[in-house]
């Protein structure tokens, strides 16, 4: 046989074939290292040497770098990288050299870093200390579980010998496959624990924990449901809940009075002390129990079998607790189940967020991060948003921004927290703003953080916040900085602030040149968008904008972008916006006249008649214009504006129809032809309503008549030989102009 063997192992020896091919380099995601694919292709040779058999097979090799820092040679490296890999050739060495170079410049964020790496730590229940009375000093075996099995006939102390020996065996992963296969003793553990949970809390917590052993792995979700654990689980948690209330109600009653004695005052310090060793079991018994579940609601089916039996509830109640650990459990539980759209509804019901407010902050670390992120999904809800104010949260998460680890995520409840206009103003009362802006400072040149400089541009928007954000030399900080690095986001920011009227609106005189050459073809049109915005906010008395426009020749770039298609419509509205800022100038307004730009705006009129926003904007520049004597010629007399206002006086938006009827009744006092237009418009308009009216009244026949009592005289109101056309009512109308 021996010599059998050897000549098999000479045959493959000899005509077997290996090649290894060298495939793609590249960098790991997160890692420093290379990640170099290869390819081996296997092949069995005939004796004659030709292919008989032949296999590929893909691989990849990771080569890590953590020796390689900001101070390293990276070429070095490179061919020392080279030299040890055998399955990169050297001429791949400039290729090895560049991506040792682009690891060594990769930036990575510690703070995201920690808290994903803590996300993803998962929390795992506390060892279970042993009862008083059942210390074992024996070591379990797994061919004897037979007869821990047969204990489990006996009575409650052997029934809790029995099932601490099969836990012991348990906890060690390597005998569940066989512990698997004893379909008696997991029968009998299932038994047991239908039958007498409620007699013993330690007999429960046993049993539950081998099962829960069994749910800490996928393969083996099987075996727990069969026994049908979790709706047992489910209903311990309950029932342990109810006498849980029972237990602080009778207290309560103990405690309600204060002892004058001795004697009274000596059963009180009983019976807390019996409280404290009830609840440390059952809080032991409410962990296993619920990580039990927690391992089976991986299966999106159970866990919508647990949101029928209320598991958030029960969850939520959990929370008044004490014990951190429990409570890391159920927090870790809540946040899972929060993701679905049902489950929080459900929280919404139950004051979830009212009970969470209390562990903001605390102690522990891991219980303070898992809260956050638990409210963080809940900060979706509008209304779950409302009651983390409520409930006093905006202060505490203002506090958790000095918080390096949890920084982020306490940033990002804030940001939702912004979105509401109607908490905005709430931002004030705290520490927040004043954070922010010293944030902001310290980024440098650094790129800001997506969640820092949107809170920022929120808060903009209201009036109070803004001259907070303003004070001292907040806004020349600001402005240098968005200037410097051309941050559209900033400049977002900015543009807020500078919407409001008040004490902020006269500082951005000193920037009102700056802003002005940013306006430019050559610029980026997002960028542009945002000075241009700023510009427009500005309506400043003593701001002189015709130097502003001839300085910086802006009157061909503010045309130019007028036309349909000329740029991003955003841009173009900033555009009409900004001729109605400066168009309240008598001299700006006569030179953009001049300049052809009411026709301009004539045109996107026409172009942009459906968007009521468009419509609104170039009507207001009408408006602005007729005030001033030479603009108003020109829109009367050479240009058509005025039977388009006349056109959208009865536009179905509210602030169109009173822009135009604010413009037209300007018009109609200053020009006689116009005004009998107008006049005749509204007569028109309203008439034509009474007859239509009218006309739908006597065409249906089945109407029940105005007045019941009296139906023989109705033509007196109503017949057709004292119905006016419109005609008619165009002549009546005339008659009247005339007098």
């Amino acid at each position: 046989p021996t010599s059998l063997i050897s000549a098999v192992v000479l045959y493959c020896l000899f005509f077997t074939q290996s090649k290894v091919t060298a495939g793609s380099l590249d960098v790991h995601p997160t890692e420093k290292a290379l990640v170099v694919h290869y390819e081996v292709e296997a092949s069995i040779l005939g004796e004659s040497g030709g292919h008989m058999l032949g296999e590929r097979k893909e691989g990849q090799k990771i080569i890590r770098v953590k020796s390689l820092s900001p101070s390293t040679d990276v070429g070095a490296l490179a061919k020392k990288v080279v030299e040890e890999c055998k399955l990169i050739p050297p001429s791949r060495l400039p290729q090895v050299e560049q991506l040792l170079y682009y690891l060594q410049n990769r930036k990575s964020s510690p703070v995201e870093g920690k808290v994903e790496k803590k996300e993803k730590r998962t929390v795992k229940p506390r060892e279970l200390t042993p009862f008083e009375g059942m210390e074992l000093n024996e070591e379990a075996s797994i061919t004897r579980v037979d007869e821990y099995v047969e204990l489990l006939y006996e009575g409650i102390p052997e029934k809790i010998r029995g099932s601490a020996l099969i836990l012991q065996l348990a906890r060690n992963p390597d005998n569940l496959e066989e512990l698997l296969h004893n379909e008696a003793a997991l029968g009998a553990l299932a038994r047991v624990l239908r039958e007498d949970w409620k007699q013993s809390v330690e007999l429960a917590t046993i049993i539950i924990y081998i099962f829960f052993c069994f749910s800490s792995f996928s393969q083996f979700h099987g075996v727990v449901s069969h026994y049908k654990i979790g709706a047992l689980c489910m209903s311990v948690v309950e029932h342990e809940l109810k006498r849980h209330d029972v237990w602080r109600e009778e207290l309560r009653k103990k405690n309600k009075s204060a002892p004058e004695n001795g004697s009274l005052r000596r059963d009180q310090d009983k019976a807390m002390r019996k409280y404290q060793g009830l609840l440390a079991k059952q809080e032991q018994l409410l962990r296993v129990s619920l990580y039990l579940l927690l391992n089976l609601a991986e299966d999106t089916r159970t866990e919508l079998k647990m949101r029928n039996k209320n598991i958030v509830g029960l969850l939520v109640k959990v929370l008044d607790r004490d014990d951190e650990e429990l409570l890391v459990l159920v927090v870790s539980f809540l946040k899972k189940l929060s993701i679905f759209l049902e489950n929080k509804n459900d929280m919404a019901e139950v004051d979830t967020v009212e009970r969470l407010a209390r562990l903001v902050p605390c102690d522990h670390e891991d219980l303070l991060n898992l809260t956050l992120r638990l409210l963080l999904n809940l900060s979706f809800d509008s209304g779950l948003r409302g009651k983390m104010v409520e409930v006093g949260l905006l202060p505490k998460l203002t506090a958790m921004l000095g918080d390096e680890s949890n920084r982020q995520v306490a940033m990002r409840i804030l940001y939702h927290i912004s979105i509401d206009d109607r908490f905005k103003g709430m931002f004030v009362y705290t520490d927040c703003i004043p954070q922010l802006m010293r944030m902001l400072y310290e980024h440098g040149e650094e790129e800001i953080e997506a969640e820092l400089i949107s809170i920022c541009i929120n808060l903009a928007a209201n009036k109070r916040n803004a001259q907070l954000m303003c004070e001292g030399n907040g806004l020349k900080m600001l402005m240098k900085r968005a200037l410097k690095m051309k941050d559209c986001l900033l400049m977002k920011m900015i543009r807020n602030i500078s919407q409001h009227d008040g004490l902020t609106k006269p500082l951005f005189l000193d920037y009102v040149g700056d802003l002005a050459a940013e306006i430019r073809a050559e610029e980026e049109e997002e960028w542009v968008l945002e000075c241009l915005g700023t510009l427009a906010n500005l309506t400043i008395a003593d701001l002189d904008w015709e130097l502003v426009l001839k300085e910086y020749n802006l009157v061909p770039y503010l045309k130019d972008r007028l036309k349909p298609g000329s740029a991003e419509d955003d841009l173009i509205l900033e555009v009409v916006i900004m001729i109605g800022t400066v168009s309240m100038d008598d001299a700006c307004a006569a030179m953009l006249a001049k300049s052809g730009i009411i026709p301009a705006l004539i045109e996107l009129l026409n172009a942009q008649q459906e968007d009521d926003e468009f419509v609104c904007q170039i009507v207001y520049v009408f408006y602005q214009m007729v005030f001033h004597q030479a603009t108003r010629d020109v829109i009367i007399k050479d240009t058509q504006a005025p039977a388009y206002l006349i056109d959208l006086m009865h536009d179905k938006n509210a602030e169109i129809r009173k822009v135009c009827d604010n413009t037209l009744d300007i018009i109609a006092e200053y020009d006689e032809e116009w005004g009998r237009k107008i006049q005749s418009e509204k007569f028109r308009f309203h008439n034509n309503q009474w007859l239509e009216m009218v006309e739908s009244r006597q065409a249906d026949d089945s109407e029940p008549y105005l007045y019941d009592n009296d139906n023989d005289r109705t033509d007196l109101f109503y017949s057709a030989g004292t119905l006016m056309n419109i005609n008619d009512f165009h002549a009546c109308m005339n008659h009247f102009t005339r007098r």
